[in-house]
């Protein structure tokens, strides 16, 4: 085994080297040995041992280019990457990229770099408006007098079944089913399609589950769904008083004005929440990558370029996959277009990490999961479904990620004052 390692930065550092065939050779005699001892039905295959055998020779490798360099292991950042893996003969040569940590001096002064804003007021008019809405939702359901087509806005009471190529679906079946039209709270195309049936109709409708739809095996998916409407109600017109005002707050001696007080506070803090989105965060990221400098971790940024372009490339028709992944030069291209973004996103989670502990802040995963929590409620989702997806698919540490990102900005911002 040779290992040579040229350190591109303070934080970059390149091994170039081979190792011998016949040291994973012997390595797989070993492991083949080992599981012949062992009185197991399921044993692994030789192809698994070699592929085994490999990964323990890489390491290896990795350890002596590490301790050649004498790198500190806890410094390290992300996995290896591997840019270059070529057999020639009797060895077997590597070219690997991995990172520690950069240094990054929080002591500076980026107060200059905050955004200022005017905290918004609530009007009268948006008061009245959010208090009508919320108070519709709460008002009870009657049937319609007389049957008619189903409108915009209405509850239809509906039974369906959902079909995948021509067979029911686990999850896509319901009777009696009350869907406020409109709503968006089904699949993109449903509820539209329920506008104009009238009372006993069954109708076959065709929708596509969106690409990423947290039920994997429905993503993406071509369904049809049998409907039969069973009747149309809406909501009483809602009366707005003190008599109101006391079952919403649970207090026998609240009033409307204290409910007014309540609804100003949520207007205040969605308009707040818009501003912080369009205008404050935008212009706080651009201010912190443009004061803090420090060489980027060439491993991780190569990883966040392979996430975006994975993720271009599934969302693709299947012509255009085929053009990327068969054309090598195309593909490079795609590759270096998100080198920028990629670029970007890291030193941004650097900068927040960094000043996230300098300023104590800490999101744990009970934060994480009452947060999706609290999405599923207001997106009409299941909430155990929505917090599993997130666990199957390796999402929660970016939305700690998030949560911390939007905690700092906040404190920075002074929201918590």
């Amino acid at each position: 085994m040779e290992v040579n390692v040229k350190q591109v930065d303070e934080i970059n550092f390149t091994l170039e080297g081979y190792v011998e065939t016949s040291r994973i050779d012997q390595k797989f005699k070993e492991l083949k040995s080992k599981i012949e001892e062992l009185n197991e039905d399921n044993k692994p295959s030789d192809t698994d041992l070699e592929k085994e055998a490999a990964s323990l020779v890489f390491k290896e490798f990795l350890d002596e280019g590490i301790k050649k360099q004498n790198i500190d292991i806890s410094e390290l950042l992300g996995q290896p990457s591997l840019k270059k893996y070529e057999k020639k003969g009797d060895k077997v040569f590597f070219e690997v990229d991995m990172a520690t940590s950069p240094d990054i001096d929080t002591n500076i002064t980026y107060d200059d770099i905050i955004p200022s804003y005017t905290k918004p007021k609530a009007s009268d008019e948006a008061i009245e408006k959010k208090l009508y809405e919320f108070a519709l939702k709460q008002a009870p359901l009657k049937k319609i007098d007389t049957p008619r087509e189903v409108r915009d806005g209405d509850v239809a009471v509906i039974d369906f079944v959902g079909y995948i190529d021509g067979k029911e679906f686990e999850g896509g079946k319901a009777e009696n089913f009350k869907l406020k039209i409109g709503s968006n709270t089904f699949i993109p195309g449903f509820e539209e399609q329920i506008v104009g049936m009238e009372y006993n109709e069954e109708k076959m409708i065709k929708v596509t589950f969106p690409k990423n739809y947290m039920a994997k095996d429905l993503a993406g998916k071509n369904a049809e769904f049998k409907i039969i409407l069973k009747e149309i109600m809406e909501q009483d017109e809602p009366k707005i008083d003190d008599e109101f005002a006391k079952n919403v707050l649970g207090k026998p001696d609240a009033t409307l004005n204290q409910l007014k007080d309540k609804i100003s506070d949520q207007v205040i803090a969605e308009e707040l929440s818009l501003l912080y989105e369009t205008e404050l965060k935008p212009k706080l990221i651009d201010g912190l990558l443009k004061k803090f400098d420090f060489p980027l971790p060439n491993n991780i940024v190569e990883e966040e370029i392979d996430v975006r372009v994975r993720h271009k490339i599934k969302n693709m028709d299947e012509k255009t996959q085929k053009i990327y992944l068969e054309n090598k030069e195309k593909f490079f291209e795609l590759r270096e277009s998100f080198r920028e973004v990629a670029k970007d996103t890291i030193k941004k989670a650097l900068i927040v990490e960094a000043l996230a502990k300098k300023e104590g802040i800490e999101v744990d995963e009970q934060e994480v999961i009452s947060a999706l929590t609290y999405q599923a409620m207001m997106s009409g989702q299941d909430a155990n479904e929505l917090v599993k997806y997130y666990k199957d698919n390796n999402l929660m540490k970016a939305a700690q990620l998030g949560l911390t990102e939007d905690k700092l900005f906040g404190q920075l911002l002074g929201f918590h004052k």
